[in-house]
């Protein structure tokens, strides 16, 4: 029997249930149904959001497919939905798939040229920036860790990709960083006028992803992905150390580069070496970029940078050059040519190398300038008399000026010799008055002389008869 005559024989949902052979819960819907269809209320079969399905469309199709249901639900309240928030996300999903279906980009897997196509991008952990760059066809990586995005560590960061490619792509791709984006007209990018002359000095063509369309430069995203998960937490690197934290980057990208990639199956240093033949060849010079900063150096043969002072060879004193400080070091360059490298320290602070300076720093020294006729006669006597003056200084003999005169009338009386020999002794027993030196004349050669501890003492032994050892066997008659 049909579900609604049998309930309109029984009156009840549940007796017309049993009879029909279902639930009464679907007796009652498809009855209320019919009688909503004869009042004019709800069309056959329709849900009860059908009546704010439009306003639902509206929304979505002004918003391109980003409106939520829960936006949309005091919409919907107001023009006349009594239906539950559950059954509202439902409609608001329906109609979301029907727009994405309707307006999809049509999206085509990407085909790359040999030399054609670099793609980079900037990925973060903490304070720790790692460039992310890759050649399109060959899928040869490179990596490189700074401590800010700005544009000279971008364009940095390209030229060090470059030297590691040791060649130069035709076209170089990335999403619009501010740091590279000078504007936008029509929905264009204009590139700034820094990073335009960095890539007419390189030879390549600057090129922008459209906005919000990450998909476009996806190599890069999966690389940069790649570097955190395999690079950057594994080794524990840390912005306090860039200069590390870039070797283990090349040794990592040596390594990555040289095994079997799992889509283009091949190894893309091989494929590097083959599409090197169409990318342009590197410039004899690395481009200058950021500020130029031209020091002169001093007559200390230094210049300053950063509140600190780093040395020079005394050879550029007098002259301009210039400074660059990257990866922890700064570089001093004349004419083109690294004439200094220092590590970078803090303010206030000194980076000197001896080799600027013709050797180690030698000890300072204080000449002896003798003034009066006494000092002159008795300086006359070479650097013996020297020595025994810088030593009766040392000392503290205040009385020597008066004896210098009478020491340098001994030369005629005893020889010059002598009271050199006597000088020498006197000063290594510090004995620096006249009667002293006097006294060890009159003593004689006959002194002792002493020695510096730890030298061998040679004392000659007297020779006496010896007898072999077979003197001294037992006889048959002993």
């Amino acid at each position: 029997m049909d579900m609604h005559a049998a309930y309109r024989e029984t009156g009840s949902f549940r007796a017309a249930a049993e009879i029909c052979g279902t639930t009464p819960k679907t007796v009652k819907r498809s009855v209320l149904d019919a009688q909503a269809v004869e009042k004019g209320q709800l069309p056959a079969g329709a849900h009860n959001y059908e009546a704010v399905r439009d306003v639902v469309v509206e929304r979505v199709e002004r918003t391109k497919g980003k409106m939520s249901a829960k936006r949309l639900l005091p919409i919907v309240r107001a023009a006349g939905y009594e239906g539950s928030p559950r059954n509202l996300r439902r409609l608001v999903a329906e109609v979301k798939a029907e727009w994405r279906r309707d307006n999809h980009r049509g999206r085509r897997p990407g085909i790359w040229s040999p030399g054609d196509m670099l793609v980079f991008d900037w990925g973060e952990i903490g304070p720790l920036f790692v460039f992310c760059a890759v050649m399109a066809w060959s899928r040869v990586r490179f990596v490189y860790f700074a401590d800010n995005l700005g544009a000279e560590s971008t364009m940095t960061a390209l030229a060090r990709c470059f030297e590691y490619l040791r060649a130069v792509p035709k076209t170089a791709l990335t999403d619009r960083m501010g740091c590279l984006k000078g504007g936008t007209v029509a929905g264009l990018v204009i590139p700034t006028p820094a990073y335009v002359r960095f890539a007419t000095h390189y030879g390549f063509r600057p090129d922008f992803c459209e906005g919000a369309d990450p998909e476009s430069k996806g190599l890069v995203e999966n690389l940069v992905g790649y570097s955190k998960s395999d690079l950057m937490v594994p080794e524990e690197l840390s912005v306090s150390d860039l200069t590390g934290a870039n070797a283990k980057g090349l040794l990592w990208c040596n390594e990555v580069n040289a095994v079997m990639h799992s889509e283009i199956c091949a190894i893309p240093f091989d494929r590097l070496a083959k599409e090197r033949a169409l990318m342009g060849a590197l410039p004899q010079l690395r481009a200058q970029i950021g500020k130029l900063v031209v020091r002169k150096v001093d007559r200390l043969s230094c210049v300053r940078f950063g509140s600190a002072r780093y040395s020079v060879p005394n050879v550029h004193i007098g002259r301009q050059v210039e400074l660059v400080a990257q990866d922890g070091r700064v570089l001093v360059v004349f004419l083109g040519e690294i004439v200094a490298e220092h590590l970078l320290v803090a303010p206030g602070e000194t980076s000197i190398l001896d080799a600027h300076y013709g050797g180690p720093r030698p000890m300072p020294t204080r000449a002896v300038r003798p003034k009066t006729t006494s000092e002159k006669a008795f300086c006359a006597l070479g650097p013996v008399a020297e020595s025994f003056i810088k030593g009766a200084a040392a000392r503290g003999m205040t009385s020597l000026k008066g004896d210098l005169e009478e020491l340098a009338q001994m030369e005629a009386a005893h020889g010059r010799d002598v009271l050199l020999a006597a000088l020498e002794r006197a000063a290594a027993f510090g004995r620096f008055r006249a009667h002293d030196v006097r006294s060890i004349i009159a003593a004689g050669t006959g002194i002792p002389r002493p020695g510096a501890p730890g030298e061998a003492l040679i004392v000659e032994l007297p020779l006496v008869p010896t007898r072999s050892l077979a003197d001294y066997a037992i006889g048959e008659g002993s």
